[in-house]
């Protein structure tokens, strides 16, 4: 029988935004908050939440909860398919990923002592965007 989280996995890859966050999680850090994630994809709330859910339903990120925010973390993977999985979006062309690469870093530059301080779409950010 085949892998169901394999095939949720490949499923949940073929979205763009949801490529582009999982990218993220493997290139620049392999924790955002989902306010953070709101404003680095520039989507709605609902979009944005529903795509880090299906990525954790497909068993490629976890979750948890501290305090008032909801952090997304990478999942270790076992499995050598689904290593494989992950290292073909680890090794997709950079340049695809320039200005959601910009926009994240950005946004984790307003961490506080490395944790999340601002919910989405905040003057600090809409300021710091625009510089």
């Amino acid at each position: 029988m085949m892998d169901e989280k394999y095939i949720d996995a490949l499923k949940a890859l073929s979205e763009p935004n949801r490529l582009r966050l999982f990218w993220l999680f493997l290139h620049v850090d392999e924790c955002i908050a989902v306010a953070e994630a709101l404003d680095i994809i520039g989507d709605t709330q609902y979009n944005v939440s529903r795509n880090l859910k299906m990525l954790y339903r497909a068993g490629l990120l976890n979750h948890q909860k501290k305090g008032k925010w909801v952090f997304y973390t990478l999942k270790e993977q076992a499995a050598p398919h689904c290593k494989a999985l992950v290292d073909s979006v680890r090794f997709l062309p950079k340049d695809e990923f320039e200005e959601v690469t910009r926009r994240c870093v950005l946004r984790l530059s307003l961490r506080v002592n490395g944790e999340c301080i601002l919910g989405a779409d905040t003057e600090t950010w809409q300021k710091k965007l625009n510089e």
